[in-house]
C-alpha cells in the first residue's frame, strides 16, 4: 500500500495540473524616464550627423575596399550619391555637423552620468560570461540554437555588449570628430590618434558601425516585438501570467438526523 503522505501529494499535483487556468497580465516596470529621454533624443540627433557626415564625405570620398588597383567595394558608387541627392552639399553638410555634434556631446554625457550615478551600469556592463552567453544568443536568434540562455536583469549578454561597446564608440567619434575639426589647435590629439588620416578613418569606421548597430538595432526590436517597444516609450512592460485558482475545501455533509 501506498504511504498516505506519497498519494495526497500524487493528488494535489494531479488536482493542480488539471485545475483551469486563467491568463493574467503583470505590468514590471523596465526602463526609467531618463533612460528613455537620452535614447529618443539621441535617434534623430544620430540620424542626422550620419546624414551630414555624408554630405561632407562626399567631397573626398577616399576609401574603399580592395588589393592593388582592384577594388571590391567603393564607398560610395556615384549611383548611391545621385539617389540620395548628395553633390555639392558640402556646406550644408558641415553646418549641420557642426551644430548636432555638440547636441550628441552633451546628450551622450548626460547619459554616461545619469548611469553611473543612477546604478543603472550594473544592468549594462558585462560580466565574464556575457561573451559566452551573447554568442549562445546569436545562434538562437539564427534558429540554430533551440534555447537562449536566461536573462538575468533587463539585458541579455549580447545586448549588455552592444550597449556597452555603443558608449565606446561615442567616445571615440566625439574624439576623433575633434581631431579632423581642429587638427592644428588639437595636434596632440591627432597624434594620439595616429595623425589627421588614420583619425580620419576610424572616424569613418565607427559611422559604418552605427549604421550596421542601427540596422541590427531595429530588426532585434521588431523580432522582439510591440511589448518591448512599448517599454522604451512608457517605461513599462507587461508580461503575462498564470494564476491558478485556489481549491475550494469542501465542506464535510451534515447528518440530517442532527
Amino acid at each position: 500500500m501506498l504511504n498516505n503522505n506519497l498519494t495526497g501529494d500524487y493528488h494535489l499535483d494531479y488536482i493542480n495540473l488539471h485545475r483551469p487556468k486563467t491568463g493574467m497580465k503583470e505590468i514590471i516596470k523596465k526602463h526609467p524616464l531618463a533612460i528613455r529621454w537620452f535614447h529618443w533624443i539621441n535617434f534623430p540627433i544620430l540620424a542626422i550627423m550620419i546624414w551630414s557626415g555624408l554630405l561632407i564625405y562626399w567631397a573626398n570620398d577616399v576609401y574603399k575596399i580592395g588589393f592593388g588597383s582592384t577594388t571590391l567595394l567603393k564607398f560610395f558608387p556615384n549611383s548611391f550619391y545621385q539617389a540620395l541627392n548628395v553633390p555639392f552639399r558640402l556646406s550644408e553638410g558641415m553646418a549641420y555637423h557642426f551644430v548636432f555634434m555638440w547636441l550628441f556631446f552633451l546628450n551622450g554625457i548626460a547619459y554616461v552620468l545619469y548611469t553611473a550615478i543612477s546604478g543603472e551600469w550594473r544592468l549594462l556592463m558585462p560580466n565574464r560570461k556575457s561573451f559566452k552567453e551573447a554568442w549562445q544568443v546569436l545562434l538562437h536568434d539564427l534558429h540554430i540554437r533551440k534555447t537562449a540562455p536566461p536573462i538575468v536583469g533587463k539585458y541579455n549578454a549580447a545586448q549588455r555588449i552592444a550597449y556597452t561597446a555603443i558608449i565606446f564608440m561615442g567616445i571615440g567619434s566625439i574624439l576623433t570628430g575633434l581631431a579632423i575639426y581642429k587638427p592644428i589647435q588639437l595636434s596632440w590629439l591627432c597624434t594620439i590618434l595616429g595623425g589627421y588620416k588614420f583619425a580620419r578613418i576610424l572616424h569613418f569606421a565607427l559611422t559604418i558601425g552605427y549604421v550596421l548597430f542601427f540596422l541590427i538595432h531595429v530588426f532585434q526590436v521588431i523580432m522582439a516585438g510591440w511589448n518591448n517597444f512599448r517599454a522604451m516609450i512608457t517605461g513599462f512592460e507587461v508580461k503575462k501570467t498564470i494564476e491558478i485558482p485556489e481549491e475550494k475545501e469542501e465542506q464535510p455533509a451534515k447528518d440530517p438526523a442532527k
